[in-house]
C-alpha cells in the first residue's frame, strides 16, 4: 500500500512552506552570526532566544496537534468549534500567565538554562533579552492552535505559510539595524529579542484571519466551559508539547552542558540550525499531514492501512535524512566557514562550529526517524509512552554530554545530543513494537538498504571531489551541493531507492 495522493500532495505543499521557513530562519542565523558574533553577547543572546525559539519550533512543527487533532475529530464540526474556541481563550488565560511569571523571574529562568554563565554581567544581559524576547510564545502557541484546527479541515496553505511572517520580520530587523546604525553588541541583541516578539504577534494576525475565512466557522468563541472534553484537552495539551519537541529538548539539555564552555552555547546553536534545515522538513511532514491520517485510520480501525503509512512515511523521511547527514559529516567544515565566517564571526567560531556539526549530523537519521515513528503512538493517544521515550533521550543527552565534553569540548556535548536522538528512535521503535504497529516489510527493508547504498556513493563522490579541491566560497560550495544531490539522485534511481510510482505520485 502506498501513500494516498492527497497525502503527498499536502506533505508537499507542507514540506514547501517549511522549506521557505527554513531557509528564512537560516538565512536570520547567518545575519545573527554575522552581527553578534560568537561572544558572551552572543550566548546571553541566544541564551534568551532559545527558550522561546524552542517553544516556537515545537508548536510550529504541529507540537499542539497530537493533542487537538485526535480530540477535535473524534466531535461533530459544531461542538468542534466550540471547543476550539473554549481551547484557544483557556489557553490565552494561561500563557498570559506564564509570561507574567518569566518576567518576574526572568534571572532564575536565564541561570536554569544556562547555568555556566556565572559571570553577572552576562546573566544579567540573558535576564533583560529574556523578558523581551519571551511575549512571542503567547503569540505563537496561540497561532499552533489555530494551525492544528486548520489542519484538521485540510486548509494546509495558510498555516504553511505564516511561520515566514517571524523569519522575515528578524531578517528586516538585522538589515535595519546593520545599515542605518551604529550600535553596540548589547544594544543589538536587545532590539532583536524585541523584534521577535512583534513579528511573533504579526504571525497571529495571519493565521487568525485565515481561521475566519469560510462560510462555517471553525472557531465559535463563548465564555469557556469547564468540560471533560476541555480538560482532558488541556491535560494532554503540555505532555504533547514535551513529546513533540524531543530532539529540541535534547539540544536544550546540550546546551545547560555546553554553557560551561566558552562560546559553547554559540557554536551548538549555529551548526544546530545547519541540522535544523532538512529535519524541520521532515517534523512539518509528520506533525501536520501524517498525523491527521494516522488519526483517521486509527479510529477506523485500520492497523494494517496505519502501519502501511508509517513505514511508507519513514521511507520519504530516511530518503533525505540519510544523505543530509552524511553531506554534513563530509563537508562540516566547509559549510560552517563559507556560510557563517564573517563580521564578528571569526575562525575559531568556525573551526569550533564546524566540529559540533560534524558531531550532530551523525544523531541527523535517528532524529527524522524518532519524530516520524511518534506520529503513530499520537494518532493512538499513548502520550505518556512517548514522554517517557523523551526522557529516555534527554538522560542520555545530559548523561552523555557529561561524560565526553571532558574529551571533545563543545562536540562531545553535540555527541551526546545524537546519541539522545538515537536512544529517543530506538524507545519508539520498541513501542510500536510492543503494539504489534512495528513489523518492516521486505519493501521497507530493501528501501531502507538501497538509500543507504545511494547515501554511501554519494559520500565516496564528496570525499573525493573535497580532497581534489574543496569549497571555500558561496559558489563552490554550491556546486559541491548540487553535485552530491545530482549523484545521489542517479544512485537512487540506479538503485532503485527511488522509483517511477515515486516520481509519478508528486505529478
Amino acid at each position: 500500500m502506498s501513500l494516498p495522493l492527497s497525502l503527498i500532495r499536502s506533505s508537499l505543499l507542507v514540506g514547501l512552506g517549511s522549506i521557505a521557513s527554513r531557509i528564512l530562519g537560516f538565512v536570520r542565523d547567518l545575519l545573527f552570526a554575522q552581527a553578534l558574533g560568537a561572544g558572551p553577547v552572543a550566548d546571553a543572546f541566544l541564551t534568551a532566544f532559545r527558550l522561546p525559539n524552542l517553544v516556537r519550533r515545537i508548536v510550529g512543527e504541529g507540537g499542539l496537534n497530537p493533542a487537538l487533532v485526535p480530540h477535535l475529530s473524534r466531535m461533530e464540526p459544531k461542538d468542534a468549534a466550540a471547543a476550539a474556541g473554549d481551547a484557544i481563550s483557556v489557553f490565552a488565560l494561561a500563557l498570559l500567565g506564564l509570561t507574567a511569571l518569566v518576567e518576574i523571574s526572568a534571572g532564575l529562568v536565564a541561570l536554569l538554562l544556562a547555568p555556566g554563565l556565572r559571570d553577572e554581567g552576562t546573566l544579567a544581559l540573558a535576564a533583560f533579552y529574556t523578558r523581551l524576547a519571551f511575549p512571542i510564545v503567547v503569540s505563537v502557541t496561540l497561532s499552533s492552535v489555530a494551525a492544528a484546527i486548520l489542519n484538521m479541515r485540510g486548509r494546509y496553505g495558510a498555516t504553511a505559510l505564516a511561520p515566514l511572517v517571524v523569519n522575515t520580520g528578524l531578517i528586516l530587523t538585522v538589515v535595519v539595524l546593520e545599515k542605518a546604525f551604529v550600535l553596540p553588541l548589547e544594544a543589538k541583541a536587545a532590539w532583536l529579542s524585541a523584534a521577535s516578539s512583534g513579528a511573533g504577534f504579526l504571525q497571529l494576525l495571519a493565521v487568525w484571519a485565515a481561521l475566519r475565512q469560510g462560510q462555517d466557522p471553525l472557531v465559535r468563541f463563548r465564555r469557556p466551559r469547564w468540560s471533560p472534553a476541555l480538560k482532558n484537552l488541556l491535560l494532554a495539551g503540555f505532555p504533547a508539547l514535551v513529546a513533540s519537541g524531543a530532539v529540541q529538548l535534547f539540544v536544550l539539555a546540550g546546551t545547560q552542558v555546553a554553557s560551561f564552555w566558552p562560546s559553547g552555547i554559540s557554536w551548538l546553536y549555529y551548526a544546530e540550525r545547519v541540522m535544523q534545515l532538512p529535519l524541520g522538513l521532515m517534523a512539518a511532514l509528520g506533525t501536520s499531514v501524517l498525523l491527521p491520517a494516522l488519526a483517521r485510520h486509527h479510529h477506523a480501525g485500520e492497523t494494517a492501512a496505519i502501519v502501511s503509512a508509517q513505514h511508507r512515511a519513514l521511507e520519504m523521511a530516511l530518503l533525505l535524512a540519510l544523505p543530509a547527514g552524511a553531506a554534513l559529516l563530509i563537508l562540516s567544515v566547509p559549510v560552517t566557514t563559507v556560510l557563517f565566517e564573517r563580521g564578528a564571526f571569526l575562525p575559531a567560531d568556525s573551526a569550533g562550529t564546524a566540529q559540533v556539526l560534524a558531531a550532530l549530523s551523525l544523531g541527523l537519521p535517528f532524529a527524522t526517524a524518532g519524530k516520524v515513528l511518534s506520529q503513530t503512538l499520537f494518532a493512538r493517544g499513548a502520550l505518556r509512552q512517548t514522554i517517557a521515550g523523551t526522557g529516555l533521550g534527554i538522560v542520555v543527552t545530559l548523561a552523555s554530554g557529561v561524560i565526553l565534553a571532558p574529551l571533545g569540548g563543545a562536540a562531545g556535548i553535540a555527541l551526546g545530543i545524537s546519541l539522545g536522538c538515537a536512544a529517543h528512535a530506538a524507545a519508539m521503535v520498541r513501542l510500536l513494537a510492543r503494539a504489534g504497529l512495528w513489523r518492516p516489510d521486505r519493501r521497507f527493508l530493501g528501501r531502507v538498504a538501497r538509500i543507504a547504498l545511494s547515501t554511501g556513493v554519494m559520500g565516496l563522490g564528496l570525499s573525493a571531489a573535497q580532497r581534489i579541491q574543496a569549497p571555500t566560497d558561496s559558489l563552490s560550495l554550491a556546486a559541491f551541493c548540487l553535485g552530491g544531490l545530482a549523484l545521489y539522485a542517479a544512485a537512487a534511481w540506479l538503485t532503485g531507492a527511488v522509483t517511477r510510482d515515486d516520481v509519478r505520485a508528486f505529478r
